[in-house]
């Protein structure tokens, strides 16, 4: 089928018939004739070529392309040219014949000369384990109670998550985030809601908070149960990452349990260390990325240097367990790298690597990752605590740390076309049995 707009309504002009022309001929070679702005839209079967014959049509015909997108799904092309032409010229004809030769429905409409106007955009990220029709229907009535308009949505994933991009324009922003928290808590959607521009094109830098984030244990725990204290650590471990007490006081407390143990109780807390599900594959996509990647933990130093040789991080920050004579003292060597000590690393490495701060991407799961997560341009709450989930700029509830790929815009496609010419390793083996 042919269709044609007159500006008032659709026609069928049937399979190869129509008006030969929008207005009365006129010389096609005359420079300063009027033109008029068309607007081609062009779906069918996709096929090579035909954006390349479609163009060369169009330039043989005189016509002068101001704004062009594709999009293919399933093979199924659908394709958008505005474009002027000499007012008068005979195009339509040949537009259709090249439709028909090709089986695609090619439909023409008279619009508006002027360009479209830039406005300010916001891409929102919708990320769940389902995305059914009815939770990206919620999404998109978030979307246009808060005034905005979607200009285009584009798949990130399938596996092993199904991920979302809206980029749109007009959103109040500070509605729009509201308004799709609420969802978000409703349908269990993990959303983020970032500027679209050239900060988040260019992000350099990612940080993040280690225990139960890189990794899915707490080291200190690790540690304490070596030591046979692992239901006291556990104790405050949860209540200094829920934010009930002081993380210092409470990191000292746990480490005044391993006092006196032989240190050879680290090695051994280390064979038990386990990553996080996908952590692999989301350290080896950044550095495919050229990002910078640091690791800034609350746990020790011991543990941060293994995992920083491993993952050749860049930067990897903790404590320092003071050890004497071969056995620990309970005590930790200077200051507590706490919350304020992890933003303050933050901008430092900022300045060090010359990041903008709104070019970094900080991650984290805990109460003491808060400030460092509200430092960076973008602060992601990793199966956080409520504390910092509430506060975080974006959220991921899933269990695979790969999936904060899809919040950068990264695709699962163009993850996987990287890894396929490596056999990746199973995130569930610890991590003693990876190294040489």
């Amino acid at each position: 089928m042919f269709c044609i707009h007159d500006g008032h309504s659709w026609h069928d002009l049937g399979p190869i018939r129509g008006r030969s022309s929008l207005r009365k001929p006129m010389d096609p070679d005359d420079q300063a004739a009027p033109r008029d702005t068309i607007l081609i839209r062009v779906t069918g079967p996709d096929g090579p070529g035909i954006t390349t014959d479609l163009l060369s049509l169009l330039s043989n015909a005189g016509a002068d392309v101001q704004d062009m997108e594709q999009v293919v799904v399933r093979r199924q092309l659908t394709l958008g040219l505005a474009i002027t032409v000499p007012a008068g010229r005979d195009l339509v004809k040949e537009v259709l014949l090249f439709g028909y030769e090709r089986g695609l429905e090619m439909n023409f409409e008279v619009v508006d000369a002027t360009p479209t106007r830039h406005a300010e955009r916001l891409v929102v990220t919708a990320l769940a384990p389902e995305l059914k029709p009815a939770d990206l229907s919620v999404v998109t009535g978030a979307i246009a109670t808060s005034g905005g308009n979607i200009d285009r949505i584009h798949r990130l994933s399938r596996f092993p998550v199904w991920s979302y991009e809206f980029l749109v324009e007009g959103a109040q922003g500070d509605k729009l985030r509201t308004d799709l928290i609420e969802v978000a808590a409703d349908r269990r959607i993990d959303i983020a809601v970032q500027p679209h521009g050239l900060s988040r094109r260019s992000t350099r830098m990612i940080v993040m908070d280690v225990d139960s984030t890189l990794i899915r244990n707490e080291v200190i725990d690790l540690l304490a149960a070596e030591a046979g204290h692992e239901a006291r650590s556990a104790e405050l471990t949860a209540a200094a990452m829920a934010g009930e007490i002081d993380f210092e006081t409470s990191l000292r407390q746990r480490v005044r349990l391993l006092a006196g143990q032989p240190e050879g109780i680290i090695e051994a807390a280390i064979v038990h260390m386990s990553l996080t599900r996908g952590a692999r594959t989301f350290a080896r996509t950044l550095k495919r990325l050229g990002y910078k990647v640091a690791i800034i933990s609350g746990g020790f130093t011991h543990f941060t240097d293994h995992l920083a040789q491993r993952f050749k991080f860049d930067h990897a920050y903790a404590n320092v367990l003071e050890i004497r004579d071969g056995r620990l003292t309970g005590e930790v060597v200077g200051d507590v790298i706490d919350a304020e000590a992890k933003a303050r690393l933050l901008r430092q490495l900022a300045y060090i690597e010359g990041v903008p701060l709104e070019q970094i991407v900080a991650v984290g799961d805990g109460a003491n990752d808060l400030p460092m997560l509200t430092a960076a341009g973008l602060g992601i709450a990793f199966n956080a605590k409520p504390v910092l989930a509430e506060s975080a700029d974006a959220t991921v509830n899933v269990p695979y740390l790969d999936a904060i790929l899809f919040m950068l815009g990264v695709t699962r496609e163009e993850v996987e076309a990287a890894d396929a010419s490596t056999t990746p390793l199973s995130a569930e083996r610890p991590l003693s049995k990876l190294l040489p």
